[in-house]
């Protein structure tokens, strides 16, 4: 008890003691604030690529695809956690803008716009088609050509706010671009030997809005048909470059890749024989992590690399905590020699001083943690107050795909900061605390030392 009582006792009678709390807690906000807009970024970048992706990709590695995807569907569908299959062809090309004599690189996806929707939230993304996501591709204006979706940064229109935030017609524009691709042969070679270059017009039926700076920049969908054809992929047999599987409510991811991956080996042993059998060598089946994991991966070093140089913060603290005790320690001399003098252990006299810095850093902490919970549940007022009346954001809008800060505290990661801060200041106090510990009576006693 008497432990409890001159931990205590310190604390509050020692003015010194609340720059030790000023110390931790500055640490703690700034470590919350920092690892909350941090870990929200990463949660939701990872999101938007869950929902780009689907549950589970099987997909070439070459721009020549494979083959045989129907009978292989129709498997999965047999399947009871498989909810859902969308076919997916991919491809390089051109694209023109004939209105604004304008041309620009893009990767064409060919989509079953029903079945994507499925798998993936593509009818979320769509602007003017969100509710009926079948009609994607369908237009009032000219019904002769078949419509195509743009990312939304694809075409660059200038309708882009400051904050982040985009400009829409009330109908589709009304605008005709033109996508040319190289068509491959089975081999990977060009499919046509004077005419290498395949060439279809498509009238602006909607926009795609992802979050993902490099697809919103560059993917444009059309009909898997269309895309079949533009790529060379309709013939001599139909190919694909993926296909996106959804599955059902409550199944684990890593167990159903682990299954589908069971199918398709069985299915490319009984099918490696047949024409075009020596694509499936070039297919591999991943989880969505595994797909995205050369866009998410830098992320996740940035936070680790953030995470590193945050945790030298609690080398402060333990570093001011240690002058805190110090200082303490050499003006209560005489404590330490009454109390070793009536027979106090060398356990109690240290506990005394790691109760002490207890104290500190649950304070600290909970002023700190506090302070930045507020902070965070603010932040984004703030922010549109700074740019209001400043100018001011914390990330240029117009040139990164955020929308607001992400401010949600983890009590997973609050727990960890708070532990983390405990741990310092125990750290910190452990050599001076075992320095007064060691004194003998007699030396604190000293005259000298009252």
């Amino acid at each position: 008890m008497i432990k409890w009582l001159l931990a205590w006792r310190y604390f509050f009678k020692r003015p010194i003691s609340i720059l030790a709390v000023v110390a931790v807690a500055l640490c703690v906000f700034i470590v919350l604030v920092v690892m909350t807009v941090m870990n929200g970024l990463l949660r939701d970048f990872k999101q938007k690529n869950h929902n780009y992706a689907g549950d589970c990709i099987i997909a070439s590695d070459s721009l020549v695809g494979f083959g045989y995807y129907e009978d292989f569907i129709g498997i999965l569908g047999e399947q009871p956690t498989i909810a859902a299959v969308s076919p997916m062809a991919k491809g390089v090309g051109l694209i023109h803008l004939r209105q604004y004599k304008w041309d620009s690189g893009i990767e064409i996806h060919g989509i079953d716009p029903r079945l994507h929707s499925q798998v993936t939230n593509f009818a979320d993304t769509l602007h003017y088609q969100k509710q009926t996501p079948e009609n994607a591709f369908l237009t009032k204006y000219a019904s002769q050509l078949d419509g195509c979706v743009t990312g939304i940064d694809v075409i660059p229109l200038g309708r882009r706010n400051s904050d982040g935030t985009y400009l829409y017609h009330e109908q589709p524009m009304r605008m005709e671009l033109v996508i040319s691709a190289f068509p491959l042969n089975i081999k990977g070679g060009l499919l046509r030997s004077l005419d290498l270059v395949s060439t279809k017009s498509f009238c602006y039926s909607d926009d795609s809005h992802s979050g993902l700076v490099k697809v919103d920049g560059a993917v444009v969908y059309i009909p898997l048909a269309q895309a079949q054809i533009l790529c060379g992929m309709d013939s001599p047999i139909k190919r694909i470059s993926s296909l996106h599987i959804r599955f059902t409510d409550g199944a684990s991811i890593q167990s159903s890749v682990a299954k589908v991956r069971q199918l398709w080996d069985a299915f490319v042993a009984q099918n490696a024989d047949k024409p075009g059998g020596e694509l499936f060598s070039n297919v591999r089946v991943q989880s969505w992590q595994q797909n995205r994991r050369s866009v998410i991966a830098p992320m996740e070093k940035e936070q680790a690399m953030m995470t590193m140089l945050f945790l030298m913060l609690g080398v402060i603290t333990v570093f001011i905590i240690f002058v805190v005790l110090y200082m303490i320690i050499s003006h209560k001399s005489k404590d330490i020699g009454i109390l070793k003098s009536i027979g106090a252990p060398m356990s109690n006299i240290l506990g005394i001083f790691l109760l002490f810095s207890v104290f500190i850093a649950l304070i600290g902490s909970l002023i700190g943690s506090v302070s930045g919970w507020i902070f965070l549940y603010k932040i984004n007022d703030l922010e549109a107050w700074l740019y209001a009346h400043h100018g001011w954001q914390l990330w240029d809008r117009t040139v990164y795909a955020i929308g607001d800060i992400p401010n949600q505290v983890e009590p997973k990661v609050l727990a960890v900061i708070v532990g983390s801060a405990v741990l310092a200041c125990m750290i910190g106090a452990l050599v001076p605390g075992l320095q007064a510990a060691r004194k003998k009576p007699v030396q604190s006693l000293q005259v000298n030392q009252l």
